[in-house]
This record gives structure tokens, sequence and C-alpha cells, in this order.
């Protein structure tokens, strides 16, 4: 199918209208209306209901949305990945939750890059859901995430078990900051501390409310790989007393989509999390 009818019809969807979809995509009106025609034709379903207001989706237009979407992310996806760079046969393509970049994604990719040189690889840092809609539609080959769904054909493996442990600044241990560890952690922590479940002050980033709390001081719930230095050096502290949230870390890929290199790549993420490596998110400046 034509790209372009998709991406016109997503375009309609967004504006709402025929008229000002040609405007955004700055074709007549003529052939915005040419090109929903041969859509519809296509699919032989009517998608819009149009009026002198705009147009409205029918039950066939919103069920076919998730299609266009689905049809156009990896029409760019594949723009963006081909031809491979030269010298490379294929390509692994990786994602993985924002606070795993430092140091588990590093890591792992520059096992990867050590150990399966045949192979580009692609690094996607994103959101949990986003990078499982990311597998769903594959576009990528295995993800790193917090919360991961069992959908038929993925196989979910725990590849860390950690907790979230409230730690404080010993110089100043206020105030309270939220971190916003997933709706999982939410019920829990909100459950068991509603006092604190209103927080001032909040961050929906690990990484970030970390350093806000070196720098600035304050209280927070972190994983507990991430803070050991900082206890072992004696810049924070444990809070005693205060209760402990599971939160594992699970490798999602598409069994599928397996190939005996995707399997060496999960053998080596398993090796860096073993490995002895600095954990507490700190990011060296360059000198």
């Amino acid at each position: 199918m034509d790209i372009e009818l998709a991406k016109t019809f997503l375009e309609i969807v967004r504006c709402g209208s025929l008229i000002a979809a040609a405007d955004r995509l700055h074709v007549t009106q003529t052939a915005i209306t040419a090109r929903v025609k041969k859509l519809e034709h296509s699919l032989n379903s009517k998608l819009f209901v149009r009026n002198r207001t705009g147009a409205r989706l029918t039950a066939d237009g919103e069920a076919f949305v998730v299609y266009a979407n689905q049809l156009v992310h990896t029409w760019e996806a594949a723009v963006r990945d081909l031809p491979l760079p030269e010298g490379f046969h294929k390509m692994l393509h990786i994602g993985g939750e924002v606070s795993l970049c430092n140091p588990l994604m590093l890591n792992w990719v520059s096992e990867i890059q050590k150990n399966i040189p045949s192979h580009a690889i692609k690094t996607e840092i994103r959101d949990g859901a986003a990078l499982l809609h990311q597998l769903e539609l594959g576009l990528l080959d295995a993800v790193l995430v917090y919360q991961p769904v069992y959908w038929p054909g993925f196989q979910v493996e725990q590849i860390l078990e950690e907790k979230l442990v409230l730690v404080r600044l010993v110089s100043k241990p206020t105030p309270y900051v939220y971190i916003d560890w997933g709706e999982a952690f939410r019920q829990a922590h909100d459950a068991a501390l509603p006092e604190n479940a209103r927080a001032a002050l909040s961050f929906n980033l690990g990484p970030v409310a970390l350093q806000y709390i070196l720098d600035n001081g304050g209280a927070g719930y972190f994983r507990t790989r991430v803070v050991q230095s900082y206890i072992e050096s004696g810049t924070l502290e444990r809070v005693s007393s205060a209760p402990e949230f599971n939160y594992p870390t699970y490798l999602v890929y598409s069994r599928n989509r397996s190939s005996v290199e995707l399997q060496l790549a999960i053998e080596l993420l398993k090796k860096v999390v073993t490995d002895d490596s600095d954990w507490s998110q700190r990011w060296d400046p360059m000198i």
C-alpha cells in the first residue's frame, strides 16, 4: 500500500478536517480527497464521515488508526536503518528504559560491539510502554523494562532483582522527594506512606532526582545498586524502618524473531549484570 495514503489518513485524524490536512501537507484539497477515496477503496471501508465542520472517523476509521501508525512507524524505521552501514551484515535493535541507560545499557552495547563485530547496533532509550510497543511492531529485538507484558510470543526473563529503598543525604536529610517509579510503585508507596503521597517536590526520572538530592539535600526512594556506593562513602544513609518495594528489571524479546546473535547478546547482558560495575549513575564531565 502507498505509505502516503496512511500518512494522509493520520494527518486528517490529527487536524480534524481535509482542508487543514491539505494545508499541513502542502497539497490541494482535491489531492487529499483523492487519497482518501483510494484508501477507502483499497480497504473496502468508509473511514470518514465528512461534513461542514470537518471529518469524523467511522468505526472502521477508528480501527484503522492503529494499523496506519504501525505502517508509518515501520516504514520510517526501514528508511532510518537501510542500507546497513558498510561492512556489517545485520543489525541488532535493543532498547532500555531511561533509568537503565547508565551503566547497564552502556555496558551491554559495549560488550555486543566487542563480541558480535558482524552486527551494527541500534539502541533506543525510551519509557517502558513505548519500548514494548516497538517490540510488538518488530522494530526492536529485545528491551529492558521494569514492568513487562506477557503477550503471546514474548519471552520475559528477570535480569535483576532489586528493591527501592529510602535514603537521605546525611548532611541535609530533608525535604522528602517523590520519585515516580511507575503505577505499581505509586499504589504501594501511597498505601504504605500516605503522608508522602503529595510531596511538594517530585521527579519522574530517578537519575535526575538522585542528582538533585546530592546537590541540594533531601530523601527519596532509589534502586539499591544505584545508591550503594553513596551509602558506603557516607554521603547517603538508609532510613531505618522505612518500607521497601520490589523493583526487578526484565528482558523481553520475541521468540519468533530470536537468532543466534540475539541469544549471544542476551548471554553478554547476563555477564554485564554479574560484573562489578559502578551503578552510581555518575556522569563524569569530559575534561
